[in-house]
């Protein structure tokens, strides 16, 4: 088996300084690390949501699960294609992600924390947005859009989901 270090670029058709292929490859790695934190963080969520709207918030976060691991593919691809290298392992994933690990969570708060962490994660894709824009990387920039679009709703629907109890009574 051949291993190639991380350091060493990969052929590349964007057409990007080596500063831009750095800046983007290196700020892209640390979003796909933070979509698999927040794509495990959904699903354990999922498999331990208990309640009375139990079955409705399995749905909601097997869904938003879902379009979290379909940007992984992408976000890896695009990496690639501007000369950088993607994450290897879980372990290189876990020295780059943010995010703790919490045993049991009232469903409540696993609605609040996978929200704040939308949140976070639509102020990263930003970012990585406008830096895309200074290295003028269209197509990454390009990608990146309906994600940031994508974080906002599935914080809006965590958001509507949180405005009830535990018990799924309303709260005023």
């Amino acid at each position: 088996m051949t291993t190639v270090t991380l350091g060493e670029p990969l052929t590349s058709s964007a057409n990007l300084t080596d500063d831009a292929t750095r800046d983007i490859s290196g700020a892209m790695n640390s979003v796909l690390a933070d979509v698999f934190a927040l794509y495990f963080t959904t699903k354990n969520f999922h498999w331990h949501m208990t309640g009375p709207d139990s079955a409705n918030y399995q749905q909601l976060l097997d869904e938003q699960a879902e379009q979290l691991f379909l940007m992984t593919d992408p976000i890896a691809e695009r990496i690639c294609n501007v000369g950088g290298r993607t994450l290897c392992s879980i372990s290189h994933k876990a020295r780059t992600q943010l995010g703790d690990d919490v045993v049991y969570v009232k469903p409540s708060a696993m609605l609040a924390e996978l929200s704040d962490d939308n949140k976070v994660l639509t102020t990263t894709l930003r970012n990585v947005h406008d830096l895309c824009n200074k290295h003028h990387d269209i197509v990454s920039a390009s990608l990146i859009e309906p994600w940031i679009d994508e974080a906002e709703l599935r914080t809006w629907f965590l958001v509507e989901a949180t405005q009830h109890d535990d018990r799924g009574v309303a709260q005023s």
